[in-house]
């Protein structure tokens, strides 16, 4: 009867040691050392080879199951877990952290990650060629640089409407100093922010962000200078530094943090039931605390370059808009199309042609401020003009605009040499 034996490259490297051990052409001590065993084992391997001839050097565990093997019984209420409605969308790495957690059940991420594919509730995903994004080094210190940036998304899933996350990240550590859910990001949502992240943490040196209006002047034109924004005003008088970066890839550390958020704080929130943004922002700092315990790393320096916020610093005043306007013969201040009379106690020509700083707050109120001191403002009701009738030959007319579907919409518009309807959104 013949029978076929399948042999590894390390068993065929041992056979070999062990003839050449035995014609005594080596010593059992060179063949020990050459197949990586002491000599003992070595003459082990010799004596069972002596018996059992090529068989004796094929491992005992090979066609066996591992003695590490985890229960089907287990397995099989793993899957049961992964199938559940309110886990999907989880992935392998956080799957395998609540399942320690709700059940019990310690299994490694790639176990996991295999009873997943397996259940079909995630996908194999195979690597794609990306061009590389050299990183940047970390600084040395907290404070030092603060990332910041907005990102929309459905947080709520359906359970409530897309929100902007606003998110400040320490450059040297990854830590999250400070987040808040806002409707939109705009100026007073990131002051907001600021204000409390100065109170909580202090002044840093320096702010990383994008190129969104809020932080630059995006208009094209042919100027001199460069205008700047609200922002960067209020925090010039902080001595704030302000670096927009030009790529997403720059400002990778929050680019990240927004990454996991989308992918954590969503599946954490609907474990919650969390169903409104008001929920949410109670939520953030326990999630915060726990994100700063599980990602963030230890800075290469002990120095915190956060500066202690000066107590005689108004930072609502700071983080209000700030124009100015000039005040008219008969007192009146023009601002966003509004009227406002100046009621005084002094001569008209004491205000008259001067100018004064217009700060407008998040909830709308207006206040004039002249020589460091708030003006007494009375909004004057701006009533609608009414609409004259003129003749459709006056000049002043203005003539419908035609339908979506006239020619003169198509008018020099063509295809592979047809005319191309074009249409217009009334939106």
């Amino acid at each position: 009867m013949k029978w076929t034996i399948e042999m590894s490259k390390e068993e065929l490297t041992r056979k070999t040691e062990v003839e050449r051990a035995l014609d005594q052409r080596i010593t059992q001590k060179e063949a020990a050392k050459r197949i990586g065993v002491s000599e003992r084992q070595f003459r082990r391997i010799m004596r069972r080879y002596k018996q059992e001839g090529d068989g004796g050097l094929v491992s005992r565990k090979r066609g066996k199951a591992s003695n590490r093997k985890t229960k089907a019984e287990l397995l099989d209420e793993v899957r049961e877990f992964v199938n559940e409605p309110i886990m999907q969308g989880f992935k392998p790495t956080m799957m395998s952290e609540k399942l320690e957690m709700i059940k019990g059940i310690r299994l490694s991420k790639e176990t996991v990650r295999r009873l997943m594919i397996d259940s079909g509730v995630w996908k194999a995903k195979t690597k794609r060629k990306e061009e590389p994004h050299y990183s940047r080094p970390r600084r040395k210190s907290r404070g030092e640089l603060v990332q910041v940036d907005g990102s929309e998304h459905a947080w709520l899933e359906d359970r409530g409407p897309k929100a902007t996350l606003l998110v400040f990240v320490d450059d040297a550590t990854s830590e999250i100093l400070a987040a808040e859910f806002v409707p939109e990001a705009c100026f007073f949502s990131y002051g907001t922010l600021c204000k409390r992240y100065f109170q909580d943490h202090g002044l840093p040196k320096a702010f990383y962000s994008d190129r969104f209006s809020v932080f630059r002047d995006n208009s094209k034109g042919n100027r001199n200078y460069e205008p700047i924004t609200q922002f960067q005003r209020a925090l010039t008088v902080l001595d704030i530094e302000l670096i927009c970066a030009k790529s997403p890839q720059a400002k990778g550390r929050v680019e990240r943090a927004n990454e996991t958020l989308q992918d954590r704080l969503v599946k954490e929130m609907r474990l919650l039931s969390i169903c409104d943004y008001e929920q949410a922002n109670q939520y953030l700092p326990e999630f915060i605390l726990a994100y700063n315990k599980k990602f963030a790393v230890m800075p290469g320096s002990e120095i915190d370059f956060h500066r202690p916020l000066d107590k005689t610093i108004d930072l609502d005043f700071l983080f209000s808009i700030h124009d100015f306007r000039t005040i008219t013969k008969t007192l009146l201040i023009h601002f966003a199309g509004k009227v406002y009379q100046i009621v005084t106690s002094h001569p008209a020509y004491f205000y008259a042609k001067q100018e004064v700083l217009i700060t407008c707050d998040p909830s709308d109120a207006i206040i004039a401020w002249f020589d460091g001191k708030q003006l007494n403002l009375k909004e004057l009701e701006n009533r609608p003009k009414q609409g004259a009738v003129v003749s459709t030959k006056s000049t002043r007319a203005k003539p419908l605009p035609p339908a979506y579907d006239h020619p003169w919409r198509t008018y020099g518009k063509k295809l592979n040499g047809k005319p191309v309807l074009t249409t217009f959104s009334t939106d």
